[in-house]
């Protein structure tokens, strides 16, 4: 009678370890990624609101470090691809230079406009990011839109009280990104990076007088996918004295 006992009780402790191994595991899979806020823990989906709010109309500067916040992000293109490592300069220039929509290259966008794009009908959404880099991962996410296999598109306008000259555009993406100002191609971020502030930066560009007008696309693959902008002077320093509105 001892015996069985102790086997029983042996037999409990082994399911009961295995149980207790097999949670541990669970929730690490819910927070790997570099995610540990309440929502990854408790195993719901982030929310939009935690990254973004509403752009409003009042007039918005650059973050202490001259990062710009407001953008117009249109809801994610379906762009399937292989993996990021294809993402060399002769593909990247054929998938941003695709007309995908009307006016591609020239629309300053209005909250809720939306677009056609093959099958797809997409929503521009005028947002200010909560952190100094774009989450658009999490924006697609959020608006439980494809994550995976898209390209997105950002636009922004930078208001300037006076002509400046010399100024660099400093962007980070991951994966990769290509950036215009008024119109004209300031730089190409390829291949397969990360997210990194300042990582590549334009040639010396000039800033006008009133609105200029800032556009962005983002390809991705697998994985997160996020940005971050800023100007620099001609002395590096961060360009804080503009203010960013969506028209």
């Amino acid at each position: 009678m001892i015996t069985m006992n102790i086997k029983t009780k042996t037999f409990f402790l082994s399911v009961s370890t295995l149980i207790l191994v097999g949670l541990g595991l669970h929730g690490y899979s819910e927070t790997q990624g570099g995610t540990t806020n309440g929502s990854a823990q408790s195993g719901t989906k982030p929310s939009i609101t935690e990254y973004f709010s509403p752009a409003s109309t009042k007039k918005m500067t650059p973050d202490a470090d001259g990062f710009i916040q407001r953008w117009s992000l249109l809801e994610p293109i379906n762009k399937p691809n292989r993996g990021n490592t294809v993402f060399v300069d002769s593909y990247l220039r054929n998938a941003f230079d695709t007309l995908y929509f009307a006016n591609q290259f020239t629309i300053v966008p209005k909250n809720g406009e939306k677009v056609k794009v093959g099958e797809q009908e997409l929503t521009w959404h005028a947002l200010e990011s909560k952190k100094f880099n774009v989450k658009l991962f999490r924006f697609a996410s959020g608006l439980e839109k494809q994550m995976y296999g898209v390209l997105f598109w950002a636009v922004t306008v930078v208001n300037c009280p006076q002509e400046m000259k010399n100024v660099r555009m400093a962007v980070g993406s991951n994966s990769a990104s290509m950036w215009w100002l008024n119109g004209k191609e300031a730089l190409l971020l390829s291949g397969d990076r990360r997210m990194v502030m300042d990582d590549c930066v334009s040639p010396r560009l000039t800033l006008k007088k009133g609105k200029n007008i800032i556009r962005g696309a983002v390809i991705n693959g697998p994985g997160m996918s996020d940005f971050c902008v800023r100007f620099l002077d001609e002395n590096g320093q961060p360009i804080k004295d503009i203010t960013i509105t969506n028209e």
